[in-house]
């Protein structure tokens, strides 16, 4: 399925929109349609890429993966040979658990102190049962990092990190990875394709989850991974079949007419955190604000220099008052929104926030007061009166 052979000279603005459509015929779908099939007409010996049977492959998880991969290739192909390969999941966690899998029993994880939380559970958990060594390191810390690829067998990046917005060297990360021979994961969720282009930078494996911005209207739970491995993408697709880690036709439909409009969408939300991030900064109410479009924020000149964008992820600490613990300050705020969302997803149209910390599971080195801002696409200065109000209330 390619629509536009080249490709190569296309804007990620306009990959989004092409990629990933049937072929041109007169009278033929302009969109891809949608088939629901659970099994497939099939005889004698299954070839490889033969449609049998719809836990192993779907037509319908096709033009989806496709896309993904035209925008996160960097050459703007549409998933033709040498590009990579996408596989598409049933959630982040099931893509993050394909990834986990890789690591021997006995082996060793080099992941952010600070990350997606349910990850690093799930990371607790492969290291109680397989026996795997876990080395946390600052991400921000390019020798620390280096220094702990050591005999490792995986490397998990996150950057901007989750919650903390954290910015890791990614050539020179990942560039050390593949000297060590450690494989390389980058989560892109937060800055997106358009954003950042890890395999640019030499990641062994990209993660989405995409039920934040590619999909972009949270109403759909799915996760992907992509590669330029053919034999890497053979490994994960087969413990998505042996695992059952399949997503629905019907979602996956849904996330590619979703990703159509991420380049607009995703402009107006970092436009607007950005403006946001500049207001807070000087709000008598806020003690701290993350985000790295502010010039003062640990991780500007690295964004600056290889992402394109900030993201649309805003950390904000309001200032204590008499009377109210830090605790009890962030959370007065959170019931104080009246169009924001307290919610604990990100990445939709609508602008979402929480404390992060009401998780148990949350890293204890996140401050406790911290909310998590996810800036979505509504109009700024409602988005302000509403913020301004509830840190003033």
């Amino acid at each position: 399925m390619s629509t536009t052979p080249e490709h190569s000279e296309l804007s990620p603005a306009t990959i989004v929109v092409s990629a990933g459509r049937p072929e041109r015929v007169q009278g033929g779908h302009i969109n891809p349609s949608l088939p629901l099939n659970s099994t497939y007409v099939s005889r004698g010996v299954v070839t490889p890429g033969e449609l049998s049977y719809a836990r192993g492959d779907n037509d319908a998880w096709h033009p989806f993966e496709q896309a993904l991969v035209a925008l996160e290739s960097g050459d703007g192909t549409d998933g033709d040979a040498g590009a990579g390969e996408g596989i598409v999941f049933s959630s982040g966690m099931a893509a993050i658990a394909a990834v986990f899998a890789l690591v021997p029993d006995g082996g060793t994880i080099v992941l952010p102190r600070h990350a997606y939380q349910a990850g690093m559970v799930l990371a607790d958990q492969v290291r109680d049962r397989h026996g795997v060594t876990l080395r946390h390191v600052d991400i921000t810390d390019t020798a620390a990092v280096v220094a702990a690829l050591d005999g490792a067998d995986l490397l998990l990046v996150e950057s901007p990190t989750n919650p903390m917005l954290e910015v890791a060297d990614l050539p020179a990360v990942l560039g050390a990875a593949r000297a060590s021979g450690v494989r390389s994961v980058v989560d892109n969720t937060f800055a997106t394709p358009l954003g950042q282009r890890p395999l640019v930078h030499g990641a062994d494996i990209v993660l989405h989850s995409v039920t934040k911005y590619l999909a972009g209207h949270s109403d759909v739970v799915l996760g992907a991974l992509v590669t330029r491995d053919a034999g890497l993408a053979a490994t994960l697709r087969e413990h998505r079949t042996l695992h059952g880690a399949i997503p629905g036709p019907f979602e996956v439909w849904l996330a590619l007419r979703g990703l159509r409009t991420l380049a607009l969408r995703f402009e107006r939300a970092q436009s607007n955190a950005a403006e946001l991030a500049r207001r807070l900064a000087d709000h008598p109410e806020v003690a701290e604000v993350r985000h790295p479009s502010l010039p003062d924020d640990p991780g500007h000149q690295r964004a600056r220099a290889q992402m394109n964008g900030f993201g649309a992820i805003i950390g904000v600490r309001p200032r204590e008052r008499a009377g109210l613990g830090a605790v009890e300050r962030a959370d007065a705020v959170v019931d104080a929104v009246r169009l924001w969302l307290p919610a604990t997803s990100l990445g939709g149209v609508e602008s979402m926030l929480e404390r992060r910390r009401r998780w148990g599971t949350e890293a204890v080195t996140v401050p406790e007061d911290l909310l998590r801002l996810s800036v979505g696409i509504e109009h700024i200065e409602d988005l302000w009166r509403d913020l301004d109000q509830a840190l003033r209330t």
